[in-house]
């Protein structure tokens, strides 16, 4: 028997956003998905770095975003951004995994639950991918 379910939200332009879950029916966990394709917009010595502190400003924001009456403060966040083959006038895969663990008993199709995801994802595009200084982000590679 099938449990888990997604939905996609397309919110913003340049980046795919959905929200999920392992099992609808016992819900205790919720994971957000971003992906894009990010081109360099200027060149700079330490890829390293430039990604760590946006991964460090996403966890940031959702931070602040998250509501702690829904959802618990403890998160789990991957970003996936190959720092290997970054250069100018290259695109790289951007993907990003938020999982959030519940804080109280919630549908999966609830309208609270929705919205509240929906806060966290554009406080994510707000604060880290519209405002970036090293990365334009697009929907797709061409």
């Amino acid at each position: 028997m099938k449990k888990g379910k997604s939905v996609k939200l397309n919110l913003f332009t340049p980046i795919k956003s959905m929200y999920g879950t392992v099992d609808s029916k016992n819900l205790k966990s919720i994971f957000i998905n971003i992906q894009s394709w990010v081109t360099p917009i200027k060149e700079t010595e330490n890829w390293n770095r430039v990604v760590g502190n946006l991964n460090r400003q996403i966890k940031h924001s959702v931070f602040n975003s998250n509501n702690s009456n829904i959802f618990l403060e403890k998160t789990i966040i991957d970003l996936d951004l190959r720092v290997s083959g970054i250069s100018t006038g290259k695109k790289s895969f951007f993907n990003l995994e938020v999982n959030l663990f519940t804080n109280e008993e919630l549908d999966f199709k609830s309208e609270k639950l929705k919205l509240e995801i929906k806060k966290i994802i554009k406080s994510i595009y707000q604060n880290n991918i519209e405002k970036n200084n090293y990365f334009e982000f697009s929907k797709s590679k061409k």
